[in-house]
């Protein structure tokens, strides 16, 4: 990822999170967390306790985000004659942040001081910001924004839920493959479509139910969507030529035996029944990490799901 894209994601997630930008450029954005996005980023389960057991309000964190350092310290490096702090006072400025934790008001200023942090592809920051979004984006609830120009006070738009899935799926043995499969399963009808994502791209989505809509009443649980949806990949992945798995396993048959005739000698010429003891345990240990390695296997997962309700009755 470049600093383009990093800035974009971290703007989408703090949008998402209901944080309140206070400043923002290309290079940095400034931003007060929201409640759910301070207990995800800043690491403060006892102060989440506290508030949790005496229901005081929350004082949520002010964060500078910085997505392009090279610009960011650019933009900010201080001008002859503009006041900016001497060595000596940035260093007794930071001894005190070191003795009293992060000052929400400077000693000799109304300035206010905040957390910086620097984002890059790999940085601990932004790999938290990942594993945040990924845990509050795992399951959505949206709605397809109508076209204003077709819409009356008198009219009222069906609308159908749909559960929407991307499913990974592995295929693993020495070597590795991966697909990424998109489906959308009506919860009206049961029917089944793939790239189903694709077809939501085109679409303008809302997490708010639109003015002059009306859902239609389901036609089956989402546990019998689910099941249509295994179903439906199941019978793909049949149709899949497996050669690759035939060849890993005839591989797999080769490193066993290879390990076998490595191992048999020892076993025949142990000293005592300690050493032959110890001998069939490396054996086995050896045995099960080439299995692991080499043994063919197809492994599907959930990446995110969530129901989507869309125009129409289908």
């Amino acid at each position: 990822m470049n600093e383009k894209q990093v800035h974009k994601f971290v703007h989408r997630y703090l949008e998402a999170a209901d944080c309140a930008i206070l400043e923002k450029s290309p290079a940095h954005i400034t931003v007060k967390l929201s409640p759910a996005a301070d207990r995800e980023l800043t690491n403060r389960p006892y102060y989440w306790g506290f508030v949790d057991r005496t229901g005081a309000p929350p004082e949520t964190m002010t964060y500078l985000f910085v997505t392009d350092k090279q610009k960011y310290d650019e933009a900010e490096s201080p001008k002859p004659g503009s006041g900016a702090p001497s060595p000596q006072e940035a260093a007794a400025d930071a001894a005190l942040s070191r003795t009293y934790g992060i000052l929400q008001g400077n000693l000799n200023t109304s300035q206010t001081r905040m957390p910086r942090e620097d984002l890059h592809f790999g940085s601990r920051k932004l790999e938290q910001l990942f594993q945040a979004a990924k845990t509050i984006g795992s399951f959505v609830n949206m709605f397809q924004e109508p076209d204003k120009r077709n819409t009356t006070p008198f009219h009222s738009t069906p609308y159908t839920a749909w559960l929407g899935v991307n499913v990974k799926v592995e295929f693993a043995s020495d070597r590795k493959r991966e697909e990424i499969h998109s489906f959308g399963i009506s919860l009206a009808t049961g029917f089944c479509t793939e790239h189903f994502h694709d077809r939501l791209l085109s679409l303008k989505l809302t997490p708010r139910l639109p003015a002059n809509v009306h859902i239609t009443r389901n036609g089956i649980s989402h546990a019998k969507a689910l099941s249509i949806m295994e179903q439906t990949l199941e019978k793909k992945l049949r149709a899949y030529d497996y050669g690759w798995a035939t060849d890993a396993a005839a591989r797999l048959d080769e490193e066993l035996e290879r390990i076998h005739s490595y191992y048999e000698p020892q076993l025949k010429h142990a000293v005592d029944e300690a050493a032959k003891a110890a001998i069939e345990d490396q054996y086995r240990q050896r045995q099960q990490e080439t299995r692991w390695q080499y043994e063919p296997r197809v492994r599907a997962s959930a990446i995110n799901c969530g129901i989507f309700h869309l125009a129409g009755i289908e």
